[in-house]
């Protein structure tokens, strides 16, 4: 049930030994996700913070940074506002709030208007979060007003917990300058190649690994997270700064809204008509370490 705490009201859902916050005020984000204690993602580090460094967020109506914050669309430039030096990131719903629809022991629903400000396409974003002793399973849907580019994803924020291992079995990633896509893949190969699950260790990634199989697996010296998804096989983002790193699941390439139709389309980006949806799932499994940590 909703409870209260100095700043916005927060969601918290219970299940078992594993308990969740989310914050609707602050993109509706997963806030806590601690199983048998042992806290899992990254927090807040206030109660005012709205950053995109914290918790686990969706990304969209596009997952991703998007160069100078603007695409073609229907004959017209949509401008957006930068939110990232000169690009904008990760979508209009991470630092605006979300409704609450429902709220159960282990489940919540959240929905969130897209501000026509900026997006003059208008639409929604709805998601369902279910808790479960074991497992956090995170469902997102983009509905369309009028005809609109979508994409989405998920931002979650990983403690290090020690030095963690991470498989993503995924053959290839996008080649970047000055952290914008090329349109070029190169194959993984050194610290980039994760498909034995190596340790992250010293690794400094930034990259956006293609048609990523479904699941990627966290080892840390514990416990095993299993990051499956659906849609599968999808582009990944892998980013691992020191104390924390994220696993992202997307249904299209960063920067993707900015290419012309037929290669939007070739990376991932649904074109919806009025009225139509796209969605996504992820399902975060956690179970004790094999001992291979």
């Amino acid at each position: 049930m909703p409870s209260a705490r100095s700043g916005p009201a927060t969601v918290e859902l219970v299940a078992g030994p594993s308990r969740a916050v989310l914050d609707p005020a602050r993109g509706g984000r997963v806030a806590s996700w601690a199983v048998g204690g042992e806290q899992l993602l990254v927090g807040p580090p206030d109660d005012t913070d709205s950053s995109i460094h914290w918790g686990c967020f969706v990304m969209a109506p596009w997952p991703g940074r998007l160069a100078n914050g603007r695409f073609e669309w229907a004959g017209r430039t949509v401008q957006l506002r930068r939110t990232h030096g000169r690009h904008a990131i990760h979508g209009l719903t991470w630092n605006r709030t979300w409704a609450v629809d429902s709220v159960a022991a282990a489940a919540a629903s959240l929905s969130i208007e897209l501000p026509r400000d900026e997006w003059p396409m208008g639409g929604r974003v709805r998601q369902r979060v279910r808790l479960s002793a074991s497992s956090l399973v995170l469902e997102a849907t983009i509905e369309a007003d009028e005809a609109m580019p979508a994409a989405l994803g998920w931002h979650p924020w990983f403690l290090r917990r020690g030095n963690p291992r991470l498989r993503v079995d995924a053959a290839t990633y996008e080649v970047t300058e000055a952290m914008v896509p090329t349109g070029a893949a190169a194959a993984v190969g050194g610290s980039a190649d994760l498909r034995a699950g190596p340790r992250i260790g010293r690794r400094r990634l930034d990259l956006a690994y293609l048609e990523a199989r479904s699941p990627a697996v966290v080892t840390w010296p514990d416990l095993e997270l299993r990051i499956a998804f659906e849609p599968a096989p999808v582009p990944l983002v892998v980013y691992t700064p020191p104390g924390s790193f994220c696993v992202e699941p997307l249904t299209a390439t960063p920067n993707a809204l900015a290419l012309a139709s037929r290669e939007r389309r070739l990376a991932g980006v649904r074109e919806l008509g009025a009225g139509e949806r796209l969605g996504a799932k992820v399902i975060l499994s956690v179970a004790p370490a094999s001992g291979r940590a």
